[in-house]
């Protein structure tokens, strides 16, 4: 079984030449990294912990340079980028190292009395060439923690840098080539659009980002019938029941809605709220949002803007007239929440992605789960407050990625839990165990016994096996 030297060198998007060269020399590592798995090349246990190590060295001893990129694309503050994106992408890495030795290791399997005396294994390897796309709302976390669970499944990896969050793109780049020591991982940006780099033949395809996004990549992988996860997003609800408890609610809600300018995918995208706890509810909120982002949202520091100007015009014009502080030069939309809202608003017909909270309220509970189940299966539902009964029917009358009591968005970082979207919102799951295991195919073995064959298996079948399958068949 071959395995690579760590002296190789690899190819990444800073090679010299033009660009036709450049998707020359990406096409050309793809094809090695093919050929290599086609032949039964594995990356040793030891070889994907050493680039996790390096990656995990590298991004301590560039801190401040993500925290500067982070800046220059999301204006992010140093502590929201350490608390939702580099801390937890340590605790990724870490994880995997620790776990790793254990995760890959070959596991034994049960085998069926027909198979006796059989034994059984399931032999864990990996795909072979991955590609992950990148998205641009959490572009560190949301580009490396998916490459952490290919690379340690034993996979080539190919990485799309999203065309938007280029200065911490760029910089992703530049770490993964100098921790990459033997073409392992390769990074691409503009060479390829991203319609062109699903044209390549890959053997898994992991996708961040919007459902239009999501169904290219199901077109594209198709026809070599490539499986995927698709990472969503969708309109995530958060019920509010009358017996709420409306001061911690209103602050868990107003954090996990405008973090970010509310550009994440499990961030509440509306509220439902009981008619009699409404106007309390909000009147907290709005004193939440001035004691976070003080009087005037726009000039903090700590609050993040629009990525782009094409986001933020699509926000201006679902805000329409609506009152909410804006500043075209510097893509920021102050924190809205918006009350007097229908099912049928435009608000309500896509998901958001920006710091917009439509609100709806309801009197019956039945009222708010039928509205939720009558939008798309979203990635997240919320829900605060409520008796045991309606948490039951909360977690067995819905379907979601995932169901959070009494709080918003932080499921997301509980490595013991898988996280994933279902219908719209997506398919699969990663995080913890559970990135390694989307990498890889556990191949069953069985090893059967040449010393005893039975005779009971064979034609011509006589009397005596007919009465013994009529005995097994009971």
């Amino acid at each position: 079984m071959a395995c690579r030297e760590c002296g190789m060198a690899s190819l990444y998007k800073y090679n010299s030449g033009g660009r036709m060269d450049q998707i020359d020399n990406i096409r050309e590592r793809l094809r090695e990294n093919r050929n290599y798995h086609a032949v039964g090349g594995r990356y040793s246990i030891e070889q994907r912990r050493a680039l996790l190590r390096r990656l995990l060295a590298e991004l301590q001893a560039n801190r401040e340079k993500i925290m500067a990129a982070l800046y220059i694309d999301l204006h992010k503050s140093e502590f929201e980028a350490s608390v939702t994106e580099f801390i937890p992408l340590l605790e990724a890495l870490r994880f995997m190292i620790r776990k790793l030795p254990r995760l890959a290791k070959t596991r034994r399997a049960a085998v069926s009395p027909m198979n006796f005396p059989a034994r059984g294994r399931l032999v864990p390897e990996p795909y072979g060439v991955v590609l992950v796309c990148a998205t641009w709302n959490y572009p560190l976390l949301l580009a490396l923690e998916p490459v952490i669970g290919a690379v340690a499944a034993g996979n080539s990896v190919v990485l799309k840098l999203s065309d938007k969050s280029k200065a911490t793109m760029n910089l992703i780049a530049e770490l993964l080539e100098r921790v990459s020591a033997f073409g392992q991982v390769v990074t691409v940006g503009d060479e390829f659009s991203f319609e062109e780099i699903l044209k390549e033949r890959f053997d898994y395809i992991f996708y961040t980002g919007s459902e239009y996004g999501g169904r290219k990549v199901l077109a594209a992988a198709a026809p070599h019938l490539t499986p995927v996860t698709l990472e969503l997003g969708g309109k995530s609800p958060c019920i509010v029941c009358a017996d709420a408890d409306l001061a911690v609610a209103a602050k868990r809600i107003v954090w996990g809605k405008f973090t970010n300018a509310g550009q994440t995918c499990v961030a509440p995208d509306y509220l439902l709220v009981h008619r009699s706890v409404k106007s309390r509810l909000l009147d907290e909120m709005r004193k939440r949002v001035r004691e976070f982002y003080g009087e005037k949202p726009l000039e903090n520091p700590d609050y993040a803007h629009i990525v782009n100007r094409t986001h933020y015009d699509r926000l201006c014009k679902l805000l329409g007239d609506r009152p909410a502080e804006r500043d075209p030069d510097r893509l920021c939309i102050a924190p809205a929440i918006v009350d007097e809202v229908t099912p049928d608003d435009p608000l309500m017909a896509g998901e958001i992605f920006g710091p917009i909270l439509p609100v709806l309220e309801f009197s019956e509970n039945e009222e708010a789960l039928g509205l939720v189940r009558k939008l798309p299966k979203p990635l997240a539902l919320y829900c605060f407050g409520g008796d045991r009964e309606m948490r039951r029917r909360v977690t067995e009358e819905t379907s979601s990625g995932a169901v959070s009591f009494n709080d918003v968005v932080m499921h997301f970082v509980n490595p013991a839990m898988p996280f994933g979207g279902v219908g719209n919102s997506g398919m699969g799951r990663y995080h913890g165990k559970y990135s390694f295991e989307t990498f890889t195919h556990y191949k069953p073995v069985m090893v059967q016994s040449g010393r005893i064959d039975w005779p009971v298996r064979y034609p011509p079948f006589r009397e005596w096996q007919k009465k013994l399958a009529r005995l097994l068949s009971r």
